[in-house]
C-alpha cells in the first residue's frame, strides 16, 4: 500500500513539474517590441541602451527576445554551471559549487555551536521547573527578534563579515533546538523517571539512557527546523555583506543583470534546503520509536 501511494505521488509531482514546466515555454514564446533602430533614437537615448546591454542597430522586423528566460537558455545556463562547478577566476567569479561550500562551511559551524549551547541547556531547563521559570522572560523576548536584526550590531563588535554571518546562523538556530529540548525533556513519562529512581540510577546515566532516548524525536524537530531558518538565514545574510556564498552569487548576478544565473542559484537553493531537511527527516524517523 505505502509503495503504491508514494509511486502514484511520484507520477502526480512528475505531472504538476510537466505543468509547471510547458507554462514556462509557453510564457517565454512571446516576443518584446523591438529595438529601435539608433538613427530613430536621440543621443540620451542610445546612451542609456548601451548602458543596459540593449541592441539599438536591430532591424524593426527581428523579434527581440523575451526578458525571462526560455527553458532553452536556462539548460545552457545549468550546463554550464555544472560542467565546471568549482572554478576561481577572482573575487567575484567563482564556481556554483564553491559558493555553495562557502555558504554551507557558515552554516554548519553555526549550527554546531547553537547544538552546543541549545541542547544542554535545554536539558537543565526541561529538568528544572524553576530554571524554566526564571530563563523564560529572556527566551520570549530573544526569540522574536529577526536573526538578520542582530547583523548590524555583530559586524560592529566582530568586525569579521564571515564571523558575523556565523553569529547571525547561531543566533537563529539556537531558539528552535532549545525550546524543542526543554519540552522534550519536561514531557517524559514520570513513570520512567521513577522506574529508574527506584533502581537508583544515577543522574548522569539517567539522562543519557532514559530522557534523551524518550526526548530524541522532539529534539531532532527542533533540530530540522533549527536547519531550515539556518540555510533560509544565511542567504540573506551573504547578500547584506558580501563577499562569498551562494547568497551574495545570487545578488552579484542580480547587479550583471543576468536573469539565468539567479534563477539558477534560486533553484540550487532550495534543492540543497530539501536535501538537508531530508536528511533531519531520516535522522527524525530513525529515533522515532512506537508506544
Amino acid at each position: 500500500m505505502q509503495r503504491s501511494l508514494n509511486f502514484r505521488a511520484g507520477l502526480l509531482s512528475l505531472l504538476l513539474l510537466g505543468c509547471l514546466l510547458g507554462i514556462w515555454h509557453l510564457a517565454t514564446l512571446g516576443t518584446a517590441p523591438a529595438a529601435k533602430p539608433a538613427a530613430a533614437m536621440t543621443p540620451e537615448q542610445i546612451e542609456y541602451a548601451k548602458l543596459m546591454g540593449k541592441p539599438i542597430d536591430a532591424p524593426a522586423a527581428a523579434p527581440a527576445k523575451s526578458g525571462f528566460p526560455t527553458l532553452a537558455q536556462m539548460g545552457t545556463v545549468v550546463g554550464r554551471h555544472l560542467s565546471e562547478p568549482f572554478y576561481d577566476r577572482g573575487p567575484n567569479d567563482k564556481g556554483i559549487g564553491l559558493q555553495l561550500a562557502y555558504s554551507l562551511g557558515r552554516v554548519g559551524l553555526g549550527y554546531l555551536l547553537a547544538a552546543l549551547v541549545a541542547i544542554p541547556l535545554g536539558f537543565v531547563i526541561g529538568m528544572s521547573p524553576l530554571i524554566y521559570k526564571a530563563l523564560d522572560p529572556f527566551i520570549q523576548v530573544l526569540k522574536p527578534i529577526s536573526p538578520l536584526a542582530w547583523m548590524p550590531l555583530a559586524l560592529y563588535t566582530i568586525k569579521d563579515s564571515a564571523a558575523s554571518g556565523i553569529f547571525v546562523i547561531f543566533i537563529c538556530s539556537l531558539w528552535p533546538m532549545l525550546i524543542n529540548t526543554a519540552f522534550g525533556v519536561a514531557g517524559v513519562r514520570r513513570e520512567w523517571l521513577n522506574v529508574a529512581r527506584t533502581l537508583e540510577v544515577s543522574p548522569l546515566r539517567r539522562a543519557f539512557e532514559v530522557i534523551l532516548p524518550a526526548a530524541a524525536p522532539t529534539i531532532l524537530t527542533g533540530m530540522r527546523i533549527s536547519m531550515g531558518i539556518a540555510w533560509l538565514v544565511i542567504v540573506a545574510a551573504e547578500m547584506l555583506v558580501g563577499g562569498t556564498g551562494i547568497g551574495y552569487f545570487v545578488w552579484n548576478e542580480w547587479n550583471n543583470l543576468s536573469l539565468p544565473n539567479v534563477i539558477f542559484a534560486i533553484l540550487v537553493i532550495g534543492l540543497v534546503g530539501m536535501a538537508l531537511d531530508l536528511l533531519f527527516a531520516r535522522a527524525q524517523k530513525a529515533v522515532t520509536y512506537a508506544d
